[in-house]
């Protein structure tokens, strides 16, 4: 059965691990001429994909299925690709939001019409 406290944890999750991401983007972009410096990125595809949201579900495949720690690879840092990354990043982070905003609508009204 659904419920919005069932929701509102995964959007929360959801929320942090963007959040986390975004932390690793930035972090590769300040350290784009640092000697030795290796790229790190956090893919949470495997914890959207355990979620029962068709939306979930569809970011989980386009995001792919991975680990949640720290991806760390030998590329070098593309700040075009990793700025590009961010944005997208910041268009899940905004969907999230509204998604959280509307959890919590719901529950305003319900608490108002059982009053």
């Amino acid at each position: 059965m659904y419920t919005p406290l069932d929701s509102m944890g995964k959007v929360s999750l959801m929320m942090d691990l963007i959040a986390q991401r975004q932390r690793a983007l930035g972090s590769n972009v300040a350290n784009v001429d640092t000697p030795g410096y290796i790229r790190q990125d956090i893919n949470f595809g495997q914890y959207l994909s355990t979620m029962n949201s068709p939306l979930e579900t569809k970011l989980s495949e386009k995001l792919g299925a991975s680990a949640i720690a720290t991806d760390q690879t030998e590329d070098p840092v593309n700040p075009a690709n990793e700025l590009l990354q961010m944005q997208e990043n910041s268009i899940l982070y905004s969907m999230a939001t509204r998604r959280m905003s509307n959890i919590i609508t719901e529950m305003k009204t319900v608490i108002n019409v059982g009053k």
